[in-house]
């Protein structure tokens, strides 16, 4: 009986070995291949852009540069703020590059686009850069992943924060395109759910270069709040002509997506007091210290929460591979669903089925110039919104991917 034991148990042994070995590893042409497909030199670039690749390049650095015995290689592109562009550069990564996976995409037409791409080659798309809540509704996809951010957060953190502070009417300045347009939707959504009103909402081209007439509808409404969906230097130069206008005296000035990388470019005089939604504050903990400092060393400045959850994603990914034996995108995207995330960008994150990254969002306040102790001190964090209050739940759903009870 003994002896039986024992054989049984070398048999068992012998099978997780073999489980295990080399030869029942799947990985695509012998490497895996990461492309940060990112705005590399326009309006959105410092908030992503070279800075999503540099923290893609230490994620795979941190992880071994290898994954199953396999190496992992780094490419990059610019998608230049254009559906074709980015959907063009994505098709032939897939096709004849040997892409496995793409990140950051940080403008939502462009998502769009490579979600449909990703979703017909099997390929993944980690989205870190892209806002608009349609990518895990209507356009989610098996192999797509939510990660950073959304219109729906932030919208709604903004939204209850203001509440919090007696607004009850607002008017929407946005871009006019797919993400500008999710965003509006979400305020409004939340203004009225707070017991508010939006009086009205106007619509700029991305990269304006004059907000005059735009911020002068807005004024004119006499709204408690004017609601910016916008982003990066639209909002910076959105707050800047508002204050010039004297707007911001009768009238406050809410930024749905703002980055660290913007309250510097402002400069603290012309941003204190602003609060709004963010998904990573590179001060918030010691860890979020630790590695926002090595990002620095490397950028010269601070990571937005693009950046950071660009390190987190990447890893995250890896993790995944490693998990699943594989570097087929369907597989590596279930094993993504049942891993628990947690590192300094989110504790205890989870992906769903939609394709959301569920983690913990923050509403921030940016100091007066007399309360910043050193450089890039910029936030007070006023409130955790806990991950299941900040994003859509799977109840309010368009995803085909969730079942309805």
């Amino acid at each position: 009986m003994i002896k039986n034991y024992l054989y049984m148990t070398a048999l068992c042994v012998f099978g997780n070995a073999q489980a295990a070995s080399p030869a029942t590893v799947k990985v695509s042409d012998d490497k895996v291949v990461i492309g940060v497909l990112s705005d590399m030199a326009t309006l959105y670039a410092d908030t992503a852009g070279k800075g999503s690749v540099e923290a893609a390049r230490m994620a795979i650095e941190d992880f071994g540069g290898k994954v199953l015995g396999k190496p992992v290689e780094l490419v990059s592109g610019d998608h230049q703020n254009k559906a074709d562009v980015g959907a063009s550069l994505a098709r032939r990564w897939y096709d004849r590059d040997g892409v496995d996976a793409v990140f950051d995409v940080n403008n939502s037409s462009v998502a769009v686009a490579v979600g449909n791409l990703a979703r017909e080659r099997n390929k993944m798309l980690i989205m870190t850069g892209t806002a608009s809540i349609a990518m895990t509704n209507e356009n989610c996809g098996p192999t797509s992943v939510h990660y950073v951010y959304d219109t729906y957060a932030l919208a709604n953190g903004a939204a209850q924060g203001m509440a919090g502070r007696g607004v009850k009417t607002w008017y929407v300045v946005g871009t006019d395109y797919a993400f500008g347009k999710a965003m509006a939707a979400s305020i409004t959504e939340f203004v009225g759910a707070s017991g508010g009103k939006v009086l009205g909402s106007v619509f700029h081209p991305l990269n304006a270069s004059d907000f005059s007439s735009f911020l002068l509808q807005a004024q004119a409404s006499k709204a408690d709040a004017i609601a910016l969906a916008n982003a990066t230097s639209d909002t910076v130069n959105a707050i800047k002509t508002a204050r010039q206008f004297g707007i911001t005296k009768n009238q406050a000035i809410v930024p749905l997506l703002m980055f660290i990388n913007d309250v510097h470019a402002l400069g603290l005089q012309e941003a204190q007091d602003m609060t709004f939604t963010s998904g990573f504050y590179w001060d918030r903990t010691p860890e979020t210290r630790a590695w926002s400092r090595r990002y620095f060393d490397r950028m010269k400045k601070m990571p937005s929460m693009i950046q950071a959850g660009t390190y987190s994603a990447v890893t995250t990914y890896l993790k995944a591979i490693q998990a699943a034996g594989t570097d087929d995108g369907a597989t590596v995207a279930t094993k993504m669903k049942e891993l628990p995330i947690n590192d300094f960008f989110a504790k205890g994150g989870k992906i769903r089925a939609d394709g959301r990254m569920v983690h913990d969002m923050y509403l921030v306040q940016v100091k007066k110039p007399a309360e910043s102790q050193y450089p890039w001190d910029y936030y007070k964090v006023v409130a955790t919104i806990p991950g299941e209050q900040a994003f859509q739940p799977l109840s309010k759903s368009k995803c085909s991917l969730v079942s309805k009870l």
